[in-house]
């Protein structure tokens, strides 16, 4: 399992929300390059970035940010966040982001993601976050009657092969991940690549999670953003 740390931009700095609550915002960083580089000097192969003024209002807002990260780190750069039209994927895709991550396009327009999923394969991710086990959108900000289980399996008939689970409830809280509600993603979706994203807070939440079966990444943010968890011992846990 990967370890990959989040890096969530709004207004052009670094900030976490607790529970994807714009009005609960912590600011960490006003240069999300520096932080970008500050992971991996300690080891990242992957960093997860997030327009969150994107995913808000529908339009990427820091692209600037994330394609200056990705050409100036040597980490794969996996993106969402306000991404909802061809060319936007595209010219993230040309400036060296490895992995586009869809929300709300994907959730609304299936044949947007089919489109995408068939121009671009596994370069195409959907972030599928849910609230006790339902799907959310719109950034975070309206919890729809779709299960996560039966989009999941919607999407891997389309030939998605990446996905991003959040559990909203646990994301900022340092609760510990939704081990229950993964492992039923981890039984439903069969050739799904599953990346865990939510309330790691401990060195052992990291442990537990890489010894679920078919789990391929897990999302870190806040934790090691506060020093409750250190991102290079984790790693070396993995090691």
């Amino acid at each position: 399992m990967i370890l990959i740390p989040a890096i969530d931009i709004k207004d052009g700095q670094v900030v976490r929300l607790f529970q994807g609550d714009f009005g609960k915002q912590t600011d960490y960083d006003p240069y999300p390059l520096m932080a970008a580089k500050r992971w991996c000097s300690m080891g990242a192969q992957w960093l997860h970035l997030v327009d969150l003024d994107g995913a808000k209002n529908g339009v990427m807002s820091n692209k600037e940010h994330i394609v200056y990260i990705a050409e100036k780190t040597h980490a794969s750069v996996q993106v969402g966040g306000g991404i909802r039209d061809k060319q936007t994927v595209e010219d993230l895709i040309k400036a060296g982001v490895k992995r586009v991550a869809l929300g709300t396009k994907a959730i609304e327009d299936h044949k947007f993601l089919k489109d995408m999923l068939d121009l671009y394969g596994e370069k195409i991710c959907v972030s599928l976050d849910c609230a006790n086990g339902f799907v959310t959108d719109h950034g975070w900000v309206s919890v729809t009657d779709i299960k996560a289980v039966d989009l999941a399996r919607e999407f891997e008939s389309l030939g998605l092969r990446w996905m991003v689970h959040t559990d909203i409830a646990r994301d900022g809280a340092l609760e510990g991940p939704n081990f229950e509600q993964l492992q039923t993603m981890l039984n439903t979706v069969k050739k799904i690549n599953l990346i865990a994203s939510g309330g790691i807070a401990t060195i052992e939440d990291v442990r537990r999670l890489a010894s679920m079966k078919g789990l391929a990444a897990a999302i870190t943010g806040k934790a090691i953003y506060e020093g409750k968890l250190d991102f290079k011992k984790a790693l070396e846990a993995l090691a």
